[in-house]
């Protein structure tokens, strides 16, 4: 369980977060939604310590983050998996030289083991065989499996995934949420998510927490969005599906 408690960011005189306070739960996908400049990214990134809260506390399993230094937090991190939203894989870097790298770095397995980790990765993310070629070589969606398979090589407690569909087709899009919702479940892994995709929340929302102008404006699960009363809430959900709906008939 990750707990966040009235966090607030300021970059100069910029207050981009107001006071967030939420709990994110185990085994479950967390989403983070909101409009453009609501705070979403940035509050993922004083979740994982990117950036440090201006004021404000982040719990991981009950052990505050925010009071660790860099040393006190190792520990923590070597249990967090991250999936940017452009995959930042190295692009000189094979697949399975990509899918290494954090084997390499946090752990004092052998080689055969860590190979065996990655060839397991692959495997769960149906790229079996993909090991040597280079990102230059794939597809927009396998960029993302890979990054789900370096994402959990560490066997992470804590998912963190920023715009996971973001450049994808509606297809492609849904095999992404439903890797993740399989990933989620069979390792009952807290999964934090950042969208703006509406099928994602309908489709994988087990708990929703709307951003609003850099405050919490709601809090539920994809099954409330429907009959919540929530002004911004409404105009946002309605805004996304006409967008969404609008693209695929492009």
């Amino acid at each position: 369980m990750i707990e966040i408690k009235d966090i607030f960011k300021t970059f100069g005189e910029n207050e981009v977060l107001k006071g967030i306070s939420a709990t994110f739960q185990t085994g479950k996908n967390n989403l983070i939604i909101g409009g453009s400049g609501s705070g979403k990214t940035t509050l993922l990134k004083c979740i994982v310590g990117l950036h440090e809260p201006t004021k404000g506390e982040v719990f991981f399993d009950d052990e505050n983050f925010t009071t660790m230094d860099f040393t006190q937090r190792v520990p923590i991190r070597t249990q967090i998996g991250m999936l940017f939203q452009n995959s930042a894989l190295f692009d000189s870097m094979t697949v399975e030289e990509n899918i290494l790298f954090p084997l390499n770095l946090f752990t004092n397995q052998s080689q055969s083991e860590k190979l065996d980790r990655a060839n397991f990765c692959l495997e769960r993310v149906n790229l079996t065989g993909k090991n040597k070629l280079y990102p230059s070589e794939l597809s927009g969606g396998m960029k993302k499996r890979v990054g789900i398979a370096r994402a959990i090589s560490m066997q992470p407690k804590y998912l963190f995934v920023d715009e996971p569909n973001s450049g994808l087709d509606p297809q492609t899009s849904i095999l992404i949420d439903d890797l993740i919702n399989e990933l989620t479940d069979e390792y009952k892994i807290t999964t934090v998510i950042v969208t703006h995709d509406m099928n994602s929340v309908m489709g994988i929302g087990d708990h929703i927490v709307f951003l609003h102008q850099g405050k919490k404006w709601w809090e539920g699960s994809n099954k409330e969005i429907a009959h919540t009363d929530n002004k911004e809430l409404n105009d946002f959900v309605f805004a996304s599906k006409f967008m969404q709906a609008a693209k695929s008939k492009l």
